[in-house]
């Protein structure tokens, strides 16, 4: 199965219209403001972490190391440039989403295309961990009086946002548009009026904070600038995801979501070279306790309301960042469920186009991740951008083999290579610098992951393989049918059952387990009293049984029904009572469930379970 329906020509961007059949679903889609709102928080928002990863790494060197920050990002936006234009490539090439595992999987191969899954579900999954908890430092950095409730206030975030999921990815779009304009209009504040200033306004932010700024440092190595060039590297994470989800954009699909691409690149790339102009005009030092970017506000509107105003917009972006992976993953699970990698439930889409299972599925995952690591964002940063690296690279070698043999396409065959070379040189940097700060768990999962995939493939063929798959299947024959109704009593749902039976097979048994013990015994003979009364036309068979067992001895009748009745076909129909509300379905004995479970392990018998609504 391929991870498209159609692909368009190299060179072709334009789509068919939409189809009319699909016009009502439109309003459930993103257009490209929305879709910057709803896929590129965690790229946007990244700037909070991003420039302050990179000072953390040089403020190892002194003050002389700091004055490499800007160097190290301008190189950090240029591979961002080359992102930009990359995925503005595999966007058009695949607009049926899927980003690097679709390029991966049509040029490099079925196992190479899961390698890219694999890396860019770790990253999604690590992203709302790390988006979280970095909103709520921002939080913790205005009160610090709130500190050691951080846990709870992550899992408070992550509720609200996935409850806004669980309502369509356009209503969160809408939902978060205000707060990402808010943000990125108050860091291009921060950033002019910090270009007019000389000296930083205030530094109260910081006062009383111990600086992390080494005093012993004597110079700055190739390794160190390494080592921050692959720190600041967290701040390209989310570039991929508005190529992931491509058919989440209204008509025509890929056009808009090039436009989002491009306008993320642009907007990102200013804020990050100008808070990394302002870092080094300012001479800022790390300090614990204070997030770089709220001494940056400090600094350059003062500790004022607008300092609250860029804190609290940038706690919410972060917090809110989170809805990349919500918008991005569960199209990405969709594919790879599609492809038989994944159970199929996380293709099954409900109302306003949710991917519920997807949705949730991350949900919990991420609140595992989050209560595992206390909270705590350097915890868990070491292990970001080290999968979608990876996804990088193999986007990268997977476009310039999609260029191959397209006449006029060598400007894109450099470009993508260009990218390759530079986001694999970038995940080695990125594994090697910090591996033992936790990036080996990485380095574990991936490969597990992909053997997960695999095993799951496998499930599906050997299931398609039972089943006939692709195989025209013998003609359906009539064949005789016997059809047995477990009963313990007289009631109207016995005769429904009954009613029920006798439609469906040539021949009705009902059936009663007896147990030897004197208060069953007197049960058994007023049920036979009764029905013989009652008369239904159908015998009334008894199931002696030793002991107080349910499932086991229908199976085991069922199983002699098979052996004495050869050609006949089986099935046991189990009639429940269903009640009219959902808290009344505790008060249910649950003998129906017991049933079913013993004659579908232990017989090839079908199994009927009628539900009878109580009103």
């Amino acid at each position: 199965m391929t991870t498209q329906a159609t692909e368009p020509t190299p060179t072709d961007t334009t789509e068919e219209p939409p189809d009319p059949r699909d016009a009502a679903n439109e309003k459930h889609r993103l257009t490209a403001i929305t879709g910057l709102a709803a896929l590129s928080l965690d790229a946007m928002a990244s700037v909070a972490y991003g420039p302050e990863a990179i000072v953390l790494v040089l403020a190892a060197a002194g003050a002389h190391g700091l004055g490499f920050t800007l160097p190290v990002t301008l190189a950090i936006a240029g591979l961002l440039a080359v992102l930009v234009a990359s995925y503005r490539q595999v966007i058009a090439a695949f607009p049926d989403g899927g980003g690097s595992y679709a390029v991966a999987k049509k040029h490099l191969g079925a196992r190479t295309g899961l390698v890219a899954a694999a890396s860019l579900v770790l990253d999604y999954v690590l992203n709302v961990a790390v988006a979280v908890t970095a909103g709520v430092a921002a939080l913790t950095s205005a009160f610090p009086a709130l500190y050691d409730d951080r846990v709870g206030i992550c899992l408070a975030v992550l509720v609200v946002i996935t409850a806004v999921n669980l309502r369509g990815i356009v209503d969160s779009a809408r939902a978060f548009l205000v707060p990402t304009a808010v943000f990125v209009v108050s860091i291009l504040v921060l950033i002019a009026v910090g270009l007019f200033r000389s000296a930083p306004l205030s530094t109260e932010a910081a006062t009383g904070h111990a600086s992390v700024l080494a005093d012993n440092a004597t110079g700055v190595g190739a390794l160190l600038l390494l080592r921050a060039f692959a720190s600041g590297c967290s701040a390209l994470t989310g570039v991929e995801a508005i190529a992931n989800a491509v058919p989440s954009f209204r008509a025509p699909r890929a056009r808009r979501a090039q436009h989002a691409e491009v306008a993320l690149g642009a907007v990102l790339g200013v804020m990050l070279i100008g808070l990394s102009v302002l870092i080094s005009r300012f001479h800022l030092q790390p300090v614990e306790g204070v997030t770089v970017l709220a001494q940056l506000a400090d600094a350059s509107l003062g500790h004022n309301a607008a300092f609250y105003v860029v804190q609290f917009a940038t706690m919410i972006l972060l917090a809110l960042s989170a809805n990349t992976s919500f918008g991005g993953l569960p199209v990405l699970l969709k594919l790879l469920a599609r492809d038989n990698y994944l159970p199929h439930v996380f293709a099954l889409k409900a109302d306003r186009q949710v991917h519920r299972y997807g949705v949730l599925t991350l949900a919990a995952v991420s609140a595992a991740l989050l209560v595992l690591s206390g909270g705590d964002t350097n915890t868990l940063v070491p292990l970001f951008a080290i999968g979608v690296f990876i996804g990088f690279s193999l986007a990268q070698i997977g476009m310039v083999l999609h260029w191959r043999g397209v006449p006029g396409s060598t400007a894109k065959k450099l470009l993508n290579g260009l990218g390759a070379v530079l986001t694999g040189v970038s995940a080695i940097v990125v594994t090697a610098t910090k591996f033992h700060d936790g990036a080996w768990l990485i380095v574990v999962a991936l490969p597990l992951l992909v053997a997960a995939f695999e095993a799951v493939h496998r499930a599906y063929a050997r299931i398609g393989e039972r089943l006939g798959l692709g195989r025209i299947p013998q003609c359906p024959t009539r064949a005789r049918s016997l059809v047995v109704v477990p009963v313990s009593g007289i009631s109207r749902l016995t005769s429904e059952a009954l009613t029920a039976a006798n439609a469906l097979g040539d021949e009705v048994r009902a059936v009663t387990v007896c147990h030897p013990d004197p208060e069953d015994r007197d049960r058994t003979e007023a049920l036979t009293c009764d029905w013989a009364l009652w008369n239904p036309g159908v015998d009334l068979v008894h199931i002696p049984s030793e002991r107080r067992t349910l499932g086991r001895p229908v199976a085991g009748y069922v199983r002699e029904l098979a052996a004495t009745h050869p050609g006949t076909r089986v099935t046991v129909l189990i009639p429940e009572a269903e009640p009219g509300r959902a808290w009344q379905r505790i008060l249910q004995n649950q003998r129906g469930a017991v049933v079913a479970h013993a004659v579908r392990r232990d017989t090839d018998a079908v199994i009927c379970r009628l539900r009878f609504r109580l009103s």
